[in-house]
């Protein structure tokens, strides 16, 4: 790392992200701060004339830390809150109704054959009590695996707090993945109990997922229960369901009959509440341990800093919906444990955002008045090519007061035409930036501020720390690409890698065990305002004649073609420069530019893909020219809305693929196949 990279980006006046974010803390004001965030939640013990330590507080120790050590190969031992006990659920549900609120909508959910519930808090605590009794019947116990794999329905939320309510830990798996991915997670896990369901919703069509979790459930594992949420099937044709006897168990049989009190129990603060697995383009996923207090204590303060209306009198307007699958780190974060710790009340929605038709999200927003929409770059750039002539004045998306994105850096012309569309060009745009890994929001623009720069993840929030490094770990300038790592964790960042904690030390910790800083894996940049701009993953770095380029800009510049709603570019080998930039964009619908060239696989010298070649090179320069632009139906997309580079290059040079499974959109990879199978012919 190290050299210049081109600014693309259009930038804001200098004072306006810049004054967002405060001075960085001190080790003992960060201790304090998150001390102080802790105290937003109930506690055991929470006496206070004294606690565990007699000073006011229910914990001992508020951070606890053990460096990495590089020779012996480990990772740091993190510890927040030690001392302290609370129930993860207690204070998601039976809160809100001890404090007389149980009558507050919970949960609008959506299914997608247009099926509605509405829940409310003390619904929820109902469900949850009758979920933890019936897990407990189960043989389900403090420190048994629970993995779940569901739809984005009620009982997803539902079982999910039973798990962590009676102190198991749950691993959530995208309904829509393969026997094979789940069969990793659950033998990965040695997981006790796998919750299903008969099948979901998906684009219009009822489809199977009992065959896939019977699959994933066949060989050796520890599997001795399988709890199965009927979805699909209507009730007099139960019996058409293949249920193992003995093993599998219907949910309304199991959590049906249960009683709906149950007494929580308070756990250790460092009880583990989930494993998460990261999506993976090589070698097997990493299974992140994260703990109950320290996350939550995180996800419960940035819910409310992020998300919340800055008048706390107002709160109660407020309708919250993040469109992420319940599996993935942001729903944990921000659908689960966050808004529900916080009392919030949010939409959660089955099914595809184009199903039955692209303006779907928007009916959802103007029925349930959604006042917060986070989402994805790629679910905004997918609306603009629905949309291409803007969002039809016949939805009334008054109600939204406040626009975010995650999973990747946006593109500047996609912020923007979030912002105008769905936010009436006056909406605060949250573009967060954050991991798995960390467990909440790490950089992000101030919710209060009134100007933006397109794109730029600005400063991190209060209580923690990043900068950006050259290899030796030096600061670099502003304008020069770097690593950002983290250099100031939050307490919700995870503890290891559940199985493989050496794994967790080389993926994570190795390259700055001596200043004690967290990898995060992107590189990213300073403005001369300080602001921070993501790059995209460092592996997906072009190296062309010497110069590093960043995917993500090069990205950027194509998607502000009027005929480009998005795009993916990855590096491929070339003996003169290194690397050489191979390009993949989905077109908008209609393409006149394709039109014009008649020819839809973007080869020849007055083809559609020159025109991009050369837009490029006026956005950024010639150096950064694709050398190849491939038209193609879709980008291969992690569930978080992240662009699988890497398999981009290797479906290019048709060498071996790595790892799809962890995939939201697999069929692309077959459609990009065929795509350049005729491109090759053409030639």
């Amino acid at each position: 790392m190290g050299v210049t990279v081109t600014e693309t980006c259009e930038q804001a006046p200098t004072t306006a992200v810049a004054t967002a974010a405060a001075a960085p803390m001190s080790e003992a004001e960060r201790i304090a701060f998150w001390e102080e965030a802790a105290l937003r939640l109930d506690w055991a013990d929470a006496d206070p004339d004294g606690g565990p330590s007699g000073a006011g507080k229910p914990w001992h120790t508020a951070h606890h830390r053990i460096p990495a050590d590089a020779g012996a190969g480990t990772g740091p031992d993190i510890r927040w809150f030690e001392g302290g006990k609370l129930n993860v659920a207690y204070n998601c549900v039976d809160r809100h109704v001890a404090a007389g609120r149980g009558n507050k909508v919970a949960l609008h959910f959506e299914g997608e054959p247009g099926d509605r519930r509405t829940i409310s808090y003390a619904d929820l605590q109902r469900e949850v009590s009758k979920a933890a009794n019936a897990l407990l019947d189960l043989g389900i116990t403090k420190g048994d695996r629970v993995v779940i794999y569901l739809p984005v329905i009620p009982e997803t939320v539902i079982i999910t707090l039973a798990v962590a309510r009676i102190g198991a830990i749950h691993s959530l798996v995208f309904g829509g993945f393969s026997a094979e991915a789940l069969k990793f997670r659950v033998e990965d896990t040695g997981a006790k109990l796998l919750v299903t369901t008969d099948g979901q919703f998906r684009r219009g069509v009822a489809v199977p997922v009992k065959d896939n979790a019977d699959a994933a459930v066949s060989g050796d594992n520890a599997i001795e229960h399988v709890l199965v949420v009927n979805r699909t099937t209507p009730a007099d044709e139960l019996a058409t369901v293949p249920m193992t006897a003995g093993r599998d168990v219907w949910w309304h049989d199991a959590v049906g009959h249960a009683s709906d009190v149950h007494e929580p129990e308070a756990f250790d603060a460092e009880t583990p509440l989930f494993i998460m697995y990261t999506s993976g383009t090589t070698g097997k996923p990493k299974g992140l341990v994260h703990t109950s207090g320290g996350y939550l204590t995180q996800a419960s303060w940035s819910f409310e800093h992020l998300f919340s209306n800055p008048d706390p009198a107002l709160r109660d307007q407020d309708v919250h919906w993040c469109t992420a699958d319940l599996a993935w780190v942001t729903a944990h974060t921000y659908e689960l444990y966050g808004p529900l710790s916080n009392g919030a009340t949010q939409v959660i929605f089955e099914g595809t955002p184009n199903t039955p038709h692209p303006g779907r999200h928007f009916e959802i927003i103007e029925r349930y008045r959604v006042t917060q929409y986070y989402t994805a770059p790629t679910l905004v750039r997918s609306l603009m090519g629905w949309f291409p002539d803007g969002v039809p004045a016949s939805y009334d998306l008054s109600s939204i007061r406040l626009l975010g994105t995650v999973g990747e850096a946006v593109n500047p012309e996609a912020w923007r035409w979030f912002r105008e569309n769905v936010g009436a060009g006056t909406a605060p745009v949250v573009d967060t930036w954050w991991q798995s890994e960390t467990g909440a929001t790490i950089l992000s623009p101030a919710p209060t501020d009134t100007e933006f720069k397109p794109g730029c993840a600005a400063r991190p929030l209060p209580g923690v720390g990043t900068r950006i490094v050259d290899e030796a770990g030096n600061t670099v300038p502003p304008g020069v690409q770097g690593f950002i790592v983290v250099d100031a964790p939050g307490p919700a960042i995870a503890r290891t890698v559940w199985g493989n904690p050496k794994r967790y030390f080389d993926s994570y910790w190795r390259q700055y065990a001596a200043q004690g800083w967290f990898l995060a894996g992107d590189g990213a940049k300073y403005d001369d305002d300080g602001d921070i701009w993501i790059l995209g993953r460092v592996d997906d770095t072009l190296n062309v004649s010497g110069h590093l380029l960043s995917t993500i800009e090069i990205e950027s510049a194509l998607v502000s073609h009027p005929d480009v709603v998005e795009a993916g570019v990855c590096p491929v080998a070339d003996p003169k420069t290194g690397h050489a930039i191979v390009a993949f964009v989905v077109p908008t619908r209609p393409l006149p530019s394709q039109a014009r060239a008649g020819n839809p696989a973007g080869v020849g010298p007055n083809s559609f893909a020159e025109e991009l070649r050369n837009h490029v090179a006026k956005a950024i320069g010639p150096i950064a020219k694709p050398r190849d632009v491939v038209v193609v139906p879709d980008v291969p997309k992690t569930r978080s809305g992240k662009i699988m580079r890497r398999l981009l290059t290797q479906l290019f040079e048709g060498t071996t693929l790595g790892d799809t499974t962890s995939l939201q959109n697999e069929p692309s990879i077959a459609d990009i196949q065929d795509v350049l199978r005729t491109r090759n012919t053409q030639k």
